[in-house]
């Protein structure tokens, strides 16, 4: 009997790991040598690592999101799903059908602040097993509350 592949966990950065809104309800640190990386919480690194799937960047970082973001989160290198040139011109949003195409027949979650009901739509009718594409708020990025929902989500979908 074959062990069933872990869920994909793909990871967007700006407005989810970097949120637009102010930064003083954050952990409190020193300023980082990136400003770009103001907004960012240290602790999401652990937390990321300890849920039971495997992390994948999807993001217009593309690979800066291993020089800039994994050290500063404690992450390893991670996948980086490879975007096509030219992007879907129509109301799903650009990422939705490659990250379906690169999840194949594997369960996923897909963090981003740009998610819509259409995506969510699309995914349900394309993608042949459990998919969550969890909108982030932009303003505040990832919160506890969101980790609960993936960690419980992750329990259901694999309860082994």
């Amino acid at each position: 009997m074959s062990v069933p592949e872990r869920p994909l966990l793909f990871l967007d950065i700006d407005g989810t790991l970097l949120p637009f809104g102010p930064t003083d309800t954050r952990p409190a640190s020193p300023p980082p040598a990136n400003p770009l990386l103001a907004g960012l919480d240290p602790t999401h690194g652990a937390r990321l690592l300890a849920l039971p799937c495997d992390l994948m960047w999807a993001t217009t970082w593309m690979h800066e999101a291993n020089e800039i973001l994994s050290p500063a989160l404690g992450l390893p290198r991670l996948p980086v799903v490879d975007f096509p040139d030219s992007l879907d011109q129509d109301l799903l949003h650009w990422k939705t059908r490659t990250l379906a195409r690169t999840a194949a027949t594997r369960p996923f979650i897909w963090l981003d602040d740009e998610i819509t009901a259409l995506d969510r739509t699309w995914v349900s009718r394309h993608h042949p097993t459990q998919a969550l594409l969890h909108p982030v708020d932009p303003s505040r990025g990832l919160t506890p509350a969101d980790f609960t929902i993936l960690a419980e989500w992750l329990r259901a979908t694999n309860p082994a």
